[in-house]
């Protein structure tokens, strides 16, 4: 599922969205159009794109589902988080050269006001890192865990995806805080990763036969704080090992995003709103940027901090040109990729 490279270098390469996915996306999906590159007005910049963000609720945008946002139309640009850097700019703030986080989503090139854009530090080591462990799924993992998770240093705290971007940063954030961390992947690479790189205390293979049984066993004293980013038979075994009081802060739902109708088995919202009240259960979603987004330099200060020292560890999976974005994303969707997902575009001039 991927488009040609990029053949002229004078034109703008963009993928929209050609028709609604029903279930998982597959190459019908997506269409790459290209267009002369487009030109900044007064109080505007030109950016071109070096690094696109591949994060699950891009799926639920390509839905005509209500939301907690508008949906993509067909023929939109697939939207998304990206590392750029500044071609021209009518912008006293921005300079030639500048490289910024912005929204330009799934194209070479797009144009800006500024607003909403974040420059980074010419000298950053790895610009990727502002589109993970340093940008929205850092971000959401930090004050998932810190404001909502409310952590107390010995409480029990399970994280699901533990070794993706949001789960890796919420299990790391907890080890600072003293908490027994006790992560969940899919496979023995991901789990040994999360364990001897990541520094949880045990992880969990989710797709073992016994996996129940095993996360019952590495929770003796029950789970103080569960981390919802994924949902599925994940939640199911959460359930019943919750403490009272326990908190739920809920960023995704990931098992569920290509799902064309309700999953099968016996309905258990009865039982959940039980253990709401039975247990007093803190559940709570969240959209990281409407919510917490006056604590993004505190976060950005604490968490620099903490990748520089070595305290907080990031793995990157990263795709090789804009063509080859589609066959990524639905990698990530399901699981196949490994840490952070990023599509290199173009390098850095």
């Amino acid at each position: 599922m991927s488009f040609d490279k990029q053949q002229n270098q004078q034109t703008n390469r963009q993928i929209k969205l050609a028709s609604r996915p029903n279930g998982e996306p597959t190459a019908d999906n997506f269409d790459m159009t290209t267009s002369d590159i487009p030109t900044p007005n007064d109080n505007e910049m030109l950016l071109r794109t070096v690094y696109l963000s591949l994060d699950p609720y891009m799926r639920g945008r390509m839905s005509d589902a209500k939301s907690y946002a508008d949906p993509l139309a067909v023929g939109d640009v697939i939207m998304g988080g990206t590392v750029a850097q500044v071609v021209e700019s009518n912008i006293d703030k921005f300079a030639v050269g500048d490289l910024v986080v912005s929204n330009s989503g799934w194209q070479d090139y797009s144009v800006s006001d500024g607003e909403g854009v974040l420059k980074l530090d010419k000298n950053m080591a790895n610009p990727s890192y502002g589109l993970g462990v340093l940008g929205m799924p850092g971000f959401t993992g930090y004050m998932g865990l810190t404001d909502i998770g409310k952590p107390q240093k010995g409480e029990t705290l399970v994280v699901a995806a533990a070794t993706g971007p949001v789960g890796a940063t919420v299990g790391q954030v907890g080890n600072q805080h003293g908490l027994r961390t006790v992560g969940v992947a899919g496979g023995k690479e991901k789990c040994d990763f999360a364990v001897n790189e990541l520094g949880f205390d045990v992880c969990i293979d989710h797709r073992a036969d016994d996996f129940a049984e095993q996360l019952k066993a590495a929770c003796p004293d029950g789970i103080d704080i569960y981390y919802e980013n994924v949902g599925g038979h994940v939640f199911d075994a959460v359930m019943p090992l919750l403490n009272a009081h326990a908190r739920i802060p809920v960023c995704g739902l990931v098992a569920q995003y290509n799902a064309t109708e309700l999953p099968e088995g016996k309905d258990r919202l009865s039982v959940l709103t039980g253990l709401i009240l039975s247990r007093r259960l803190t559940i709570k979603g969240f959209i990281i940027f409407e919510e917490y987004g006056d604590h993004f330099p505190e976060f950005l200060e604490t968490m620099s901090k903490w990748v520089e020292s070595g305290d907080v560890k990031t793995k990157e999976y990263i795709a090789d040109g804009l063509e080859n974005a589609p066959e990524a994303f639905v990698g990530m969707l399901n699981g196949d990729n490994f840490g952070k997902t990023v599509v290199k575009v173009s390098d850095v001039q």
